[in-house]
């Protein structure tokens, strides 16, 4: 186990002291705002170290204001992966239609980012590292007391340190342990949305750069993603399932059989894509689906980011709710006093935010990825639309939050 930042005497006199779980974009968003605030911070994440690599992301709309007060817009725009085309192909592997990526992901150009996901990780950790305390390699084992007028939350960490503190924040993604921990199964809050997906890197021999390729059969489609110029893609594997996989989900062995049956007999690079899919060693294979709760906090507890309000990879704005839903957390907590006015007027703030983000999605038939034949002739005929409009105006949901400024108490 690692500890990084402040010594983890915090002084309990002054200043309310905040554990959070989970060091990608939400955990690390929140430390920087709570810091401000003046919190004592620490982030415990159970890998060894910062996580690196990763698909790409966006940040959009409202988000796009929440880094620009971060006073890292500028980094973030160096790291832009500023994607030139994206092509959409048929059973065959013949060309729909080729377009830019704004007019396909609804963002607005010159504005809107895309970005690693391990760059906007590290950018985050750059910013709060010297003021928040880190523990990698560690994990919450266990929350005691949750009293609310009590001492705060006592916590036992996998590697048997125990330690207090006024709140933990859950920021460990979809799959959060913290928030089964205290609300109980995932399976009561997560809504599969249709599709299951295996995500990994393979050798760009394709000579692609700067570009997506997308091709699809009802209820199949295989893209490969050129970062840049870089000699590694992004490879997707995504198909439409009523029912999801659930026997493969923790057995990779099975996930790759899978895969592989569903894609038998496809065209264009698809055999080529499951060939470095069965020897790939970062292979992330899951199912598309969205976390809805009817409250985020309990007692001395509160979620943030996908832990709360996963919307899934099909909206595109997981990494946007994530940072503006830190942005609130912490502002809240900053203008009330008391834990349990602050967390009521975070979910009050941000709930319409979440709820419109979440309905772009629809009810599980992806726009991009339709199940029957007839689906995949109309999105085929509204993207060959899209290529000779000049710009495609941004869904509302994109900057549907209002940001008060930030106003830490006295």
């Amino acid at each position: 186990m690692m500890s990084t930042g402040p010594s983890t005497h915090v002084s309990s006199t002054a200043k309310r002291t905040v554990l959070i779980s989970g060091a990608s974009i939400a955990g690390p968003a929140l430390a920087y705002w709570l810091h401000r605030a003046g919190c004592a911070v620490t982030v415990v994440e159970k890998a060894g170290s910062l996580r690196d690599g990763g698909y790409p992301i966006d940040i959009r709309g409202s988000a796009i204001e929440v880094v620009r007060r971060m006073g890292i817009l500028p980094r973030l725009q160096d790291a832009h992966i500023d994607s030139r085309r994206f092509t959409f192909l048929d059973a065959d592997g013949s060309e729909v239609a080729s377009l830019g990526p704004h007019a396909v992901a609804g963002s607005v150009e010159g504005q809107d980012l895309e970005v690693r996901r391990g760059d906007l990780a590290a950018i985050l950790h750059a910013l709060v590292r010297d003021d928040v305390e880190f523990l990698f390699g560690d994990s919450i084992d266990t929350l005691g007391t949750l009293d609310q007028r009590g001492r705060g939350v006592d916590v036992t960490f996998r590697s048997g340190r125990q330690r207090t503190f006024d709140l933990v924040i859950g920021a460990d993604g979809m799959h959060a342990t913290t928030r089964e921990s205290l609300f109980g199964p995932e399976e009561q809050f997560h809504h599969y949305l249709g599709y299951a997906f295996a995500v990994f890197t393979m050798p760009n021999t394709f000579g692609l750069t700067h570009e997506l390729m997308m091709w699809n059969t009802p209820g199949r489609a295989a893209a490969l993603y050129a970062v840049g110029a870089s000699n590694e893609l992004h490879a997707f594997l995504v198909f439409h399932r009523p029912e999801p996989p659930l026997d493969a989900l923790r057995n990779p062995g099975a996930q790759r059989d899978l895969v592989a049956t569903v894609f038998a007999g496809a065209g264009w690079e698809v055999p080529r894509m499951v060939e470095a899919m069965r020897d790939a060693d970062d292979l992330f294979f899951d199912t598309a689906g969205q976390i809805r709760m009817p409250h985020w906090s309990r007692g001395r507890v509160a979620l943030v980011g996908d832990a709360a309000y996963a919307p899934s990879f099909l909206t595109g704005q997981g990494s946007s709710l994530a940072l503006a839903g830190a942005y609130v957390l912490a502002r809240s907590l900053a203008a009330y006093g008391d834990h349990t006015a602050a967390f009521a007027a975070y979910e009050r703030d941000l709930r319409t935010y979440v709820t419109m983000n979440q309905a772009l999605v629809g009810n599980g038939t992806a726009s991009l990825l339709p199940t029957t034949a007839q689906a995949l002739e109309e999105r085929n005929t509204r993207l060959r639309g899209l290529a000779t409009l000049p710009s495609v105006t941004p869904p509302p949901a994109h900057s549907a939050l209002t940001l008060p400024a930030f106003a830490p108490l006295p």
